[in-house]
């Protein structure tokens, strides 16, 4: 073979015409300007072990010369192993599951698998849909934001035999296995947080997903058995916003409870985004924080230690989850068993100036 084949002559208009697509260069291609059988360029790819070292740099610089990207769909038909992990999350345009998205990424590439990332959305969850694509690609593991709700994406999952890994929330009975906390326990413990701390009249802005619903829920249920509502009635404040939270939904958020209830001294808003919206509002309104009202978040995000009042806030690991999420499914992608496929993160309340 020639070792000196240019880039535009390793195939023949004929080759050309008969491959799939526009014309893409193949395995023959590197093999033919590398000088080695095709066969030998496969083993140089997959396994270079097998080959010598100069072979090994041949192949190497012909595809680069050629910027070939091996199919692995192919490759994996033959191994059963496509070395690839899908990952939904609801949007990436709040920044909350950043940090486990990262932590997955880096945790699955040290290990030689590569992160899909699709977004499901909030409201009309596009998650079925998603479900479907990524199934029909076969990819080693699936990781989800969240317990799967749709019984039809349940039982993809559950046929498919695709291993998976439910995040960001708690179950006793997941798909397969979980990393996640209690949005119900996140709840209560705030509202004693709050009651230790003196407040009597307690609200909530909140996003209106699944999981930020439950933790409002289970906030306002502990803070009427604390007495933290007006007397004779038996409800929180609460004004919702669609998902995903932002600033401005937390400004709008607090001047409408204030103009309802003037007296609330405490407010628990779903995401620091909203809570950062929040005491921009007070500021403006001229209210102290915390010496009028107590402001807490969720999330823990980089901005909240540096505000002013710094933010008390709920922080999640999320780099726990990612890197917890990325072990559960390389190990059974390599046929290892998961002794516990349940693991709670729990969470920590972060104490600082806002409450």
């Amino acid at each position: 073979m020639n070792e000196k084949a240019s880039v535009t002559d390793i195939a023949s208009p004929r080759e050309k015409k008969g491959r799939r697509g526009a014309g893409g260069i193949t395995l023959r291609d590197v093999a033919k300007l590398a000088g080695v059988a095709p066969i030998t360029a496969s083993r140089a790819l997959n396994t270079p072990n097998a080959v010598s070292p100069e072979v090994l740099q041949r192949v190497r610089d012909a595809v680069e010369r050629t910027g070939y990207v091996p199919n692995m769909l192919a490759g994996g038909l033959a191994s059963n192993k496509s070395r690839l992990v899908a990952a939904v999350v609801p949007t990436i345009a709040g920044p909350v599951f950043l940090e486990t998205v990262q932590s997955l990424t880096e945790s699955l590439a040290q290990r030689g698998y590569q992160l899909m990332l699709g977004q499901s959305g909030y409201q009309d969850s596009r998650e079925d849909a998603l479900l479907e694509a990524i199934i029909g690609r076969r990819p080693d593991g699936v990781v989800l934001t969240g317990i799967m709700r749709s019984a039809e994406g349940r039982r993809r999952l559950l046929a498919s035999g695709i291993p998976v890994v439910e995040t960001w929330d708690l179950t006793p009975t997941p798909i397969d296995m979980l990393v996640g906390f209690s949005h119900e326990k996140i709840g209560a413990e705030v509202a004693e947080y709050l009651h230790r701390r003196g407040c009597k009249r307690v609200a909530t802005i909140s996003g209106d997903d699944e999981r930020a619903t439950r933790r409002q829920k289970a906030f306002a249920h502990a803070a009427i058995k604390l007495g933290m509502c007006k007397r004779g009635t038996q409800e929180i404040p609460s004004f919702v916003v669609p998902a995903p939270t932002t600033l401005g939904s937390g400004r709008t958020g607090l001047s409408d409870l204030l103009a309802r209830h003037p007296d609330v001294d405490a407010v628990f808003c779903s995401s620091d985004l909203l809570a950062l919206g929040v005491l921009t509002e007070a500021q403006a309104k001229g209210l102290r924080v915390p010496d009028q009202m107590a402001v807490i978040g969720f999330g823990d995000l980089a901005f909240a230690k540096d505000l002013h009042p710094a933010l008390t806030t709920v922080r999640i690991d999320g780099t726990e989850i990612g890197r917890t999420a990325a072990q559960f499914i390389i190990d059974r992608a390599e046929g290892r068993p998961v002794a516990s496929p349940i693991h709670d993160v729990g969470f920590a309340i972060v104490e600082r100036a806002s409450a």
